[in-house]
């Protein structure tokens, strides 16, 4: 049995990736992770990759590439990455179970680390 992918993207998420990566010179795909700020205390981060990080976990979908910090897998494990486009806001969101509140302008969160035992047995017993 192979490892857990550590996220998930839609397809409305990979089409984003790929249309980022198509306007950027040396871009290889994005990479995700987490950092200290908000009022919830934690931010989400996404930078554009030029040269992949070997430590880094990387997720393909149709072409488009994500690879996520090693500090920040342990809080997105399970994390599904979608794209949304409204009159209000156009960005990039995460469905993640380890998130256990968020500040009211929605740009910061909570995490606790994922319970790594209980998707191991989710697993087996899938």
């Amino acid at each position: 049995m192979g490892r857990f992918a550590v996220i998930t993207m839609t397809e409305k998420a990979a089409d984003r990736v790929r249309d980022i990566v198509a306007t950027r010179e040396n871009a290889h795909g994005i990479r995700l992770g987490i950092k200290k700020g908000g009022c919830a205390g934690m931010e989400y981060t996404v930078d554009l990759v030029t040269e992949p990080n070997t430590k880094d976990d990387h997720i393909e979908r149709d072409g488009a590439h994500v690879y996520v910090a090693p500090e920040a897998a342990l809080f997105l494990f399970g994390t599904e990455m979608d794209f949304e486009q409204t009159t209000l806001r156009t960005g990039f969101t995460f469905r993640n179970p380890n998130q256990s509140s968020a500040c009211g302008c929605g740009e910061s969160v909570e995490l606790k680390p994922a319970d790594l035992k209980a998707l191991a047995e989710a697993r087996a017993s899938a």
